[in-house]
């Protein structure tokens, strides 16, 4: 959804909020983070991760709570026709 600059982007402004916060219990130096956006389209959505840590997997979780998500989606969409 969207390109690698802009994930870049995104990722970086939301590191910069996440450490402004000053949370005793998030850890020194680069926050770990994976963000679910969206989008407004039937399967358009994408997963942002902070920028240092682009060998951490997006859980298997949230993979399939998408996908759950998406079928849920198109059935509801096939109620509405």
């Amino acid at each position: 959804m969207f390109s690698p600059e802009l994930k870049k982007e995104i990722s970086e402004k939301v590191q910069q909020i996440l450490r402004e916060t000053n949370h005793p219990e998030l850890q020194n130096g680069d926050i770990s983070f994976i963000l679910h956006v969206d989008g407004a389209e039937e399967g358009s959505w994408a997963n942002i991760r902070n920028n240092s840590n682009r060998s951490l997997p997006v859980p298997n979780v949230l993979v399939q709570n998408m996908m759950l998500l998406d079928q849920a989606v198109k059935a509801y969409l096939n109620l509405e026709k």
